[in-house]
């Protein structure tokens, strides 16, 4: 038993920092190296890292287990609410609707997001990971999916151009979409401060 949970902890240590540098180095090229650097810091907190040793198998989510044996993963609770990347973040209570709905992410966060989905399907994939996979993956759980439509759009284009163009165009489409955002950001909060 204390050989499986050694085993089970060097095996989840390393999936998750294998993970974390592999949406650094996309995150490096879509232009977004802080928050590459950043990713996922919270699965090395107790609540996710010690569920994840428990449940790790290497060949999936640990979250997914924890799901099946409990029907909620407080793992996962714990991390889409301290993970702006994951669009399960961006939900809030809308008064017109009277019911929690999707928020629209902002650019930044759903090219994270897509940096993430790319690196996780290279780890869990190995040697099978094809640029197909991850908008694959995207559209299995497309219609029962709760996110902002205009997120979900942009999600899917960028994962169909990995699958069409490939990495380094897609990667270098997203830094220059990330950028073209930011500055209008900036111009337009400029002219809300004018007199």
């Amino acid at each position: 038993m204390k050989k499986s949970l050694v085993s089970n902890a060097i095996g989840h240590f390393t999936t998750i920092t294998r993970h974390r540098h592999a949406v650094a180095r996309h995150c490096a090229k879509a232009g977004i190296l802080w928050q590459g650097l950043r990713h996922d810091l919270s699965k090395y907190s107790p609540i996710e890292f010690w569920q994840g040793v428990k449940n790790y198998t290497g060949t999936c989510s640990p979250n997914e287990i924890e799901r099946r044996e409990k029907g909620y993963s407080e793992a996962w609770l714990h991390h889409k609410g301290r993970n702006r990347h994951h669009f399960e973040y961006w939900t809030d209570y809308n008064p017109k609707e009277r019911r929690v709905c999707p928020v629209k992410m902002p650019v930044r966060y759903v090219a994270e997001m897509f940096c993430d989905r790319v690196a996780a399907s290279k780890i869990y994939q190995g040697h099978n990971y094809t640029n197909a996979h991850p908008y694959e993956y995207f559209m299995r759980g497309k219609s029962n999916r709760v996110i902002h439509s205009e997120t979900s759009d942009l999600l899917e284009k960028w994962l169909l151009m990995l699958k069409e163009q490939g990495e380094d165009y897609t990667l270098q489409h997203i830094k220059d979409f990330v950028l073209k955002e930011k500055q209008q950001r900036k111009q337009a909060a400029q002219h809300r401060e004018r007199p």
